[in-house]
C-alpha cells in the first residue's frame, strides 16, 4: 500500500478486566465473568486480513493462558505478539522486582505460544509515568527492544507531557513509541483509538495521523477486544461517569475502524520503518 507507514495495536484483555470496572469487579472474581475476548480479536483480524493489514497484539499473560488459541491465531496471520504484562496490575501498583517476575513470566509464557520473541511492551492503563520509569531499566535489562506505553499528554492516571510525541530512544537505548496524539491550541489531543476513537469524530485520529506522517514520523493506534463487542454484559454500580466512558458509541467502533484502514498501511510497531524493534 503507498503512503505513510502507521502502527495499529491492539490490547488483548478481557471486558470486565478494565480500569472503569475495577469497583466493581475484584481481581479475585475474574474467572466468575463469561469470557468474550475470542468475539474482538476474531473480529479484529478479520478487519485486518480484509484490509491487507498487520498489526501488533498485546497480550495479557492472564488471557493468553485461557485462551492459547488467540496467541496462534495472530501468530499465523503474521502479527506480532507482544506483552501487556500479566493480569493488568498497574506499574504504580508494583515494586521493581515484582514488575521483572510480572514480565518474565508473560515474556516465557507468549514466547512459549508463539514460537518466537516478544519483544514490545505496553503498560496497562498507560501507567508507565515519570514516578515509574525506573520499569524502562528493567525492559531494557530483560531483552525488550521497544515500548509503547508513554501517552504524551496530562491526564490525572496517566501520561508524561513532557515526552515527544513521536518515537524516540530513552536513555540506555530503549525505543518508545508513543500514542498518538493531535497539536491544539490548547494542548496535545489525545487521539490514539481506543476510547478516543469511541468519543472523537475519527476526523481527529485522521487529521493526527496526517500531521504525524507529514512530519516524518508514524501514528501509533490502539484498540481493545471489548470496543468490538457492544453487545457485552452491562454491569450495576459502576459510577455514571466511568459507565460512559467504557460504553459511549461501542455500536460505531468498526465502523470508524474499518474507516481508518482504507487506503491506509498500517504495519506491528515492531517493523516501522527504521526501528530498532525491528525483529532479527
Amino acid at each position: 500500500m503507498p503512503g505513510p507507514v502507521n502502527a495499529l495495536s491492539l490490547d488483548v484483555e478481557e471486558w470486565f478486566q478494565v480500569w472503569n470496572l475495577r469497583g466493581v469487579i475484584r481481581r479475585e472474581d475474574w474467572d466468575r465473568f463469561e469470557s468474550r475476548v475470542a468475539l474482538g480479536t476474531t473480529r479484529f483480524l478479520e478487519l485486518l486480513a480484509a484490509a491487507g493489514a498487520r498489526a501488533t497484539f498485546f497480550f495479557l499473560g492472564w488471557v493468553a493462558e485461557r485462551r492459547p488459541e488467540l496467541v496462534r491465531a495472530a501468530r499465523d496471520a503474521g502479527h506480532e505478539i507482544a506483552c501487556h504484562g500479566y493480569d493488568h496490575r498497574l506499574l504504580t501498583e508494583m515494586s521493581p522486582d515484582e514488575f521483572r517476575a510480572d514480565l518474565r513470566r508473560t515474556r516465557d509464557l507468549l514466547a512459549a505460544l508463539s514460537g518466537g520473541p516478544v519483544l514490545g511492551y505496553r503498560a496497562p492503563s498507560f501507567s508507565l509515568r515519570s514516578e515509574t520509569a525506573w520499569a524502562l531499566d528493567v525492559l531494557r535489562e530483560e531483552g525488550f527492544r521497544y515500548d509503547s506505553s508513554v501517552f504524551p499528554v496530562r491526564r490525572r492516571r496517566y501520561g508524561m507531557p513532557q515526552a515527544p510525541p513521536h518515537p524516540y530512544r530513552h536513555e540506555g537505548g530503549l525505543l518508545e513509541f508513543p500514542l498518538l496524539t493531535l497539536a491544539t491550541p490548547l494542548g496535545r489531543l489525545p487521539a490514539a483509538g481506543g476510547g478516543y476513537l469511541r468519543l472523537f469524530p475519527v476526523a481527529v485520529i485522521e487529521a493526527a495521523l496526517r500531521r504525524m506522517n507529514a512530519a516524518g514520523h508514524p501514528g501509533v493506534i490502539y484498540l481493545h477486544p471489548w470496543e468490538l463487542d457492544p453487545a457485552q454484559p452491562r454491569l450495576g454500580g459502576v459510577p455514571p461517569l466511568r459507565a460512559f466512558l467504557h460504553r459511549v458509541n461501542l455500536s460505531r467502533t468498526e465502523t470508524k475502524l474499518r474507516r481508518l484502514l482504507e487506503g491506509r498501511s498500517f504495519v506491528p510497531i515492531g517493523e516501522l520503518p527504521g526501528s530498532l524493534a525491528r525483529m532479527p
